[in-house]
């Protein structure tokens, strides 16, 4: 056998991995597209586009011709697709994908990942902006809007779990999410602290459809109100990038959510039930399986049930309801934290 270096074999290793991520991310991300398309028409008594639609699609878009507006900023215009999908690949490394630790850990990785999940929204308003259109300009600040709106609940969710791991014992390692699922946020509560954390998930779950520019939040694009927004001038490759980048980033904000959450994998429990030690690479795709059920599940809920429940709000709404009332719930369940921690 061949005798490779250690720092080659690290470096395959990574390639490897980072390879394996960014496809699983691409698939998964266009499957989750697909199931909620299907889920939001069947709530609408629709039969609606097949799961695989999202696929052709993003292939339709790579053969047409990409079209740069008269008045656009070329290089900006054509940069910004790429600036959006590569933000959205670069969170992923950083976060676990079920049973799999992430590929890249570090002392902070959450405050990290909230920095990166704010990029592909910034490019698309960049991209707004260089396109020249009036149309694109108004998706423009209405999505920067929408951005300083559902940032201060996000934040306020993600501050609080790490304080709370942090309260523990992990310190720095709070920050962590190695961390964060080492220390399961509801195995260390009480009854206040559970209330605290009931809203906190409700918090962000409220703020996943901001994040994806989803109904009840979808001003930015309003389709029929400024013919697709921020995207009314973009066609082609650059379209389709900037769709690759909402798919991936669709799997990132769901893995955030569960590693939050409901970091618990399925194979302890079929060990204690069946009372069987199962092997180990069974028991990782048992794990990873239960972890995409669980991505399926969450988009159901806070992304396909929404826009079907509800209908697009004004943007000056969207301010009010992040700021005033999810901001709310989200300062409440901090404040039920810190009582329950007084409380034990």
């Amino acid at each position: 056998m061949l005798d490779i270096p250690y720092e080659v074999e690290i470096l395959l290793r990574s390639t490897v991995g980072a390879i394996a991520v960014a496809l699983f991310a691409l698939i998964f991300g266009l499957i989750l597209v697909g199931i909620d398309r299907k889920v939001h028409a069947r709530m609408q008594s629709r039969i609606g586009p097949p799961i695989r639609q999202p696929f052709r699609d993003v292939k339709k878009l790579l053969y047409k011709q990409t079209i740069i507006p008269e008045n656009a900023v070329q290089s900006i215009y054509n940069n910004a697709p790429i600036l959006a999908f590569a933000a959205a690949m670069a969170v992923m490394v950083y976060l676990p994908l079920g049973p799999f630790s992430p590929m890249l850990s570090e002392g902070g990785d959450l405050i990290l990942v909230l920095y990166l999940l704010i990029i592909p929204s910034l490019a698309m308003v960049v991209g707004g902006f260089a396109s020249g259109s009036p149309y694109a300009t108004v998706g423009a600040q209405r999505e920067m809007v929408l951005m300083i709106s559902y940032e201060l609940p996000l934040a306020s969710v993600i501050i609080a779990i790490a304080w709370k791991a942090a309260s523990g014992g992990l310190d720095f390692a709070a920050f962590t999410f190695s961390g964060i699922m080492s220390y399961p946020i509801w195995d260390h509560v009480g009854a206040v602290g559970a209330v605290g954390a009931i809203l906190l998930l409700g918090t962000i779950l409220i703020t996943l459809p901001g994040e994806m520019s989803k109904i009840p939040f979808d001003a930015p694009e309003a389709e029929t109100e400024i013919c697709g927004g921020l995207l009314a001038e973009y066609s082609g490759r650059n379209l389709a990038m900037f769709m690759l980048a909402d798919a991936v980033k669709t799997v990132a904000l769901g893995t955030l959510v569960i590693a939050l959450f409901f970091p618990w994998g399925l194979t302890p429990t079929l060990e204690s039930v069946l009372d069987v030690d199962i092997n180990k690479y069974i028991g990782w795709g048992i794990d990873f399986l239960f972890y995409m059920l669980k991505l399926i599940l969450l988009v159901v809920v806070a992304v396909s049930f929404p826009r079907t429940a509800f209908s697009r709000i004004k943007v000056d709404q969207i301010t009010d309801v992040y700021w005033k009332r999810v901001g709310a719930m989200a300062l409440v369940g901090v404040f039920l934290l810190m009582l329950d921690l007084q409380v034990l």
